[in-house]
């Protein structure tokens, strides 16, 4: 069993940190992963995405064209990405900036508005972990406790960060409960 996700945005919106703790969530379970980062010429507001592969046995090229899900911040990225992603995968749409579907049928798509609902818990900053929150609920990737324990490792040198986000992480599973 493999599966990649493709996470793409603007830079500046915490596209790079949502696959880096999702690799650790998925380190955390046992999996072979893969982390690849590709950034536009700018960083802040270029294009900046990267792709997780993790998998039960060695993966075999950590280079993905057609990856089961997207994480998609913006529009140019959900326009350039959602063609790609296989049937069956879940398409992550950021509602808050992105008015429009991914025109797919035969994938499951989750719109949440993250900016709304980060800026309800005090802190804009929380947006990509509440998307993040919100895809692993859904696709069920890796265990939600992992998400967790990876969000805890991920920060624990900014401990006084750590509840805030594991706020934000309630907040993301529950909008995918609603959706």
């Amino acid at each position: 069993m493999q599966r990649e996700v493709q996470f793409a945005g603007f830079g500046g919106q915490g596209v790079m940190l949502m696959g880096q703790i999702l690799a650790q969530a998925a380190m955390l379970e046992g999996f072979e992963v893969v982390w690849i980062p590709s950034y536009g010429p700018e960083m802040r507001g270029g294009t900046a995405y990267c792709t997780v592969v993790l998998g039960d046995r060695p993966i075999g090229s950590p280079i993905i064209r057609n990856p089961l899900h997207l994480v998609a911040m913006n529009r140019p990225s959900l326009e350039k990405f959602a063609p790609t992603v296989k049937p069956g995968g879940v398409i992550f749409v950021n509602a808050s900036i992105i008015p429009v579907g991914s025109g797919r049928s035969d994938v499951d798509e989750l719109r949440v508005p993250i900016v709304e609902l980060a800026q309800e818990l005090g802190n804009v900053k929380t947006a990509n972990i509440i998307a993040l929150a919100a895809f692993v609920a859904r696709s069920a990737v890796v265990p939600f406790e992992s998400l967790e324990r990876a969000v805890q490792a991920k920060f624990a040198e900014k401990a006084k960060l750590i509840p805030l986000n594991l706020k934000a992480l309630e907040v993301g599973r529950k909008a995918a409960a609603g959706s």
